[in-house]
């Protein structure tokens, strides 16, 4: 094969090319990821179009440039001019001295390579001056686009060298080596020595391209780095909670935020970001996503940031009996959290939580918290009457939340068909936390008449979390004191049996919820949930602290003593193998349980969490249900009540409700004893009919609901108006 048919190149030219390609990209700051790709661009590059087609090893594997780069760990001058060196035409094996070679006009490559060594300098040195103009100009707070003009040199000296370089035939000399036609031949050394310079030309071609190419780009990150220059992680979390989302500025379109991440293995802090999905927004004060016509604080770095108390200091500050005030002016303590300002600057009710309130309940004293009024243990596993756990009876409480209607009444009365009883004898009961708006109030004095507990769950169940998180005292009056007397009027129960309440959404309302519930006596609140834990929590009374964190979000916990029990939601392990699953959060209500997709799960979460409580303390075990989801689909009843029928068949095992769950604990009983447990004999086996087949539907206005006409249905007398908040007796309300 002659060279006129095709033009070679010996591999140590692509191989120059490749490792200078490799420091440039170095030099640049491209990530190592990107490398491997830009390196064949590189190799590509290195042989001009008018070469032909290759036919000797001209590109090189992945695998092999991969040991080349491996070798080249420096910039070192030395460890290139060995690698130069070992990769000489007569160290391959392959490579026969010219039989193939394509060789170049020696004093014009020298000429080139003169001219780009000298570009070279001079290009260095102008970097050097460009980089101290501009850490002078970055002093002096100069323009930004005047940083970026020394790519233009870079850009138009690379330009001049390509002109300059030798890019036609007229420029190349092609060597026969068939001796009869021979008229010069090169020893093997001048042949190596003139391609390593030619591929020296094209390697500082290379180099000053992707140096002039990348430079806007390397100006464009240090100026972007001098932006972000301020305060750094250390002082923007200062004093900030790990959960609060904040802005590093207001520009941009609202969605992107950042948190204090805390928990780095070397103890430094970082900013862990989160950005809102497209076409939401962040709001920074209620910290989550929403749409944007709904957000008005995109102009704010953070949450206003509430002037704390001075409640802990090495010396007192104050007067006995007092605490100051963050301006230094000293109160009576008890005059902190009272939901009335009375510092000038507020901050008595800005430290309010259970773990900060300086008037919050006592830890637990088990010497002061006596059976049957008080009940508490320090991490709230505790047993009442230190009973042994085989003697103490399986609780399971069943709760339904919402309306109860023509929707959902054959599903309770499936459930709850009078044939299935606890090993006492009596039926199986549950626990309704009804509210008002579409609920049939026939359904619930037949419920109540059937043994089933009725409490309340608010009157206008609005969706607006802060209106029950931070709701006032005549909040709270009138959506739970209201509740509760128009089922007591309109269900006809009169015997004060409707003591207990559910927070909508399970927003505690914090102190005024509990001292609202303490004036019209409730009995207990069922709204706070525990966290998912190795052994579970019994309920508990709140004349001491909770023994347990207030878990979620945004909750608003009560840290004052109040004479109420809290039936505690413990949280289910919602794993399907717990042998074999990682953890994961917990779920309150059932209906919460995100992965139960279908019944073959759902008894699982069942049976889990059955034996989690049965196998442990014994607490009562809780499945709080959302009628819907119960009728969402079909195997998920049935699989209920194929557990509780299995539940059912032990002896230890009872199906109760809220109120005779805290009978219990008053006077606990052992297994031994409980069937003659008087508390849960009332209303042991009812039979009979409901006390209307027929209830009057009555169509029914209110001014508080203008053009909704609701329907009422009850065995009672029509009222006059449809009843809500400031109108619960339905007789009507003054206009003023």
């Amino acid at each position: 094969m002659s060279v006129s048919d095709k033009h070679v190149f010996p591999v140590y030219l692509n191989l120059n090319s490749l490792i200078m390609g490799h420091l440039a990209i170095k030099w640049s700051g491209v990530s190592s990821s990107r490398s491997l790709h830009m390196l064949h661009l590189f190799a590509w590059l290195s042989l001009p179009h008018w070469y032909g087609t290759m036919t000797r090893r001209s590109f090189m594997s992945d695998e092999e440039i991969e040991q080349i780069l491996s070798n080249v760990q420096s910039d070192d001058e030395d460890a290139i001019d060995q690698l130069f060196e070992e990769t000489d035409d007569e160290s391959d094996p392959e490579y026969e001295p010219g039989s193939d070679d394509l060789l170049i006009d020696d004093e014009e490559l020298n000429e080139n390579i003169a001219e780009a060594e000298n570009r070279s300098q001079k290009r260095k040195a102008s970097k050097s001056s460009s980089t101290n103009q501009r850490k002078s100009s970055r002093g002096n707070n100069s323009n930004p686009q005047d940083q970026q003009q020394p790519s233009t040199s870079h850009t138009q000296r690379s330009a001049s060298l390509v002109e300059e370089l030798p890019t036609n035939n007229e420029h190349l000399t092609t060597w026969n080596t068939n001796p009869r036609n021979q008229r010069q031949i090169l020893s093997t050394s001048r042949v190596g020595i003139m391609a390593r310079k030619y591929a020296l030309a094209t390697s500082t071609l290379l180099l000053l391209l992707i140096s002039g190419a990348l430079s806007s780009e390397r100006v464009k990150r240090q100026d972007d780095e001098g932006e972000d220059e301020g305060q750094s992680a250390d002082e923007l979390c200062k004093d900030r909670p790990p959960d609060e989302y904040f802005r590093l500025t207001t520009t941009g379109d609202c969605r992107d935020v950042v948190r204090c991440d805390k928990g780095a293995e070397n103890g430094v802090t970082r900013l862990a970001g989160v950005r809102c999905p497209n076409s939401l927004a962040f709001d920074i004060e209620r910290q989550t996503c929403d749409w944007k016509t709904n957000v008005k604080n995109c102009d704010r770095l953070e949450k206003p940031r509430k002037v704390m108390p001075i409640l802990k200091t090495d010396e007192p500050v104050c007067p006995e009996g007092k605490l100051s005030c963050g301006n230094g002016e000293c109160i009576e303590k008890e005059l902190f959290c009272n939901d009335k300002p009375e510092c000038k600057d507020e901050s008595d009710e800005n430290a309010c939580t259970v773990e900060l309130d300086p008037n919050r309940a006592p830890d637990c004293d088990p010497t002061q918290c006596v059976l049957p009024d008080c009940f508490c243990s320090a991490d709230g596993t505790r047993i009442p009457g230190a009973i042994e756990p085989n003697q103490v009876p399986q609780m399971i409480t069943i709760t339904f939340n919402g309306a109860v209607n023509v929707d959902n009444i054959d599903l309770y009365d499936e459930i709850f068909n009078g044939q299935r009883q606890n090993p006492n004898g009596c039926q199986i009961r549950g626990t309704f936390f009804a509210s008002h708006k579409y609920t049939n109030y026939a359904a619930i004095q037949d419920l109540h008449r059937r043994g089933h507990e009725i409490s309340v769950f608010s009157l206008t169940h609005k969706d607006d979390p802060k209106y029950w998180t931070g709701g006032s005292y005549d909040d709270w009056l009138a959506e739970m004191a209201g509740s509760r007397l128009i089922i007591e009027r309109f269900a006809n129960i009169t015997d004060g049996s409707i003591i207990g309440i559910r927070a909508p959404y399970l927003r505690v309302g914090g102190n005024k919820q509990f001292e609202m519930m303490a004036d019209q006596y409730f009995v207990y609140d069922a709204s706070i949930t525990a966290p998912l834990g190795r052994v579970p929590i019994w309920p508990y009374t709140l004349y001491f602290r909770m023994p347990h964190k207030c878990n979620g979000n945004a909750q608003n916990c009560p840290s004052r003593s109040h004479p109420i029990w809290e039936m505690v939601m413990n949280e289910l392990d919602r794993r399907d193998d717990p042998s074999f699953d990682e953890s994961l959060p917990g779920c309150h209500m059932v209906d919460s349980c995100s992965n139960i997709q279908s019944g073959e799960q759902f008894g699982r979460l069942l049976r889990h969490n059955f034996n989690r409580h049965f196998n442990t303390n014994r607490a009562p075990l809780g499945l709080h249900f959302g009628a819907s989801w119960l009728k969402s689909k079909k195997e998920f009843k049935e699989e209920l009540i194929k557990f509780i029928e299995e539940m059912l068949d032990r002896n230890d095992v009872y199906f109760v409700t809220m109120l005779q769950v805290i009978q219990w604990m008053q006077n606990p009983t052992e297994l031994t004893s409980l069937r003659d447990f008087q508390e849960w004999k009332e209303k042991c086996d009812v039979k009979g009919q409901p006390y209307c087949s027929l209830p009057n539907p009555c169509p029914l206005t209110t001014r508080e609901l203008p053009g909704q006409t609701v329907r009422l249905f009850t065995c009672m007398e029509c009222p006059n108006n449809y009843p809500w908040i400031l109108d619960p007796t339905g007789d009507g309300f003054s206009s003023k």
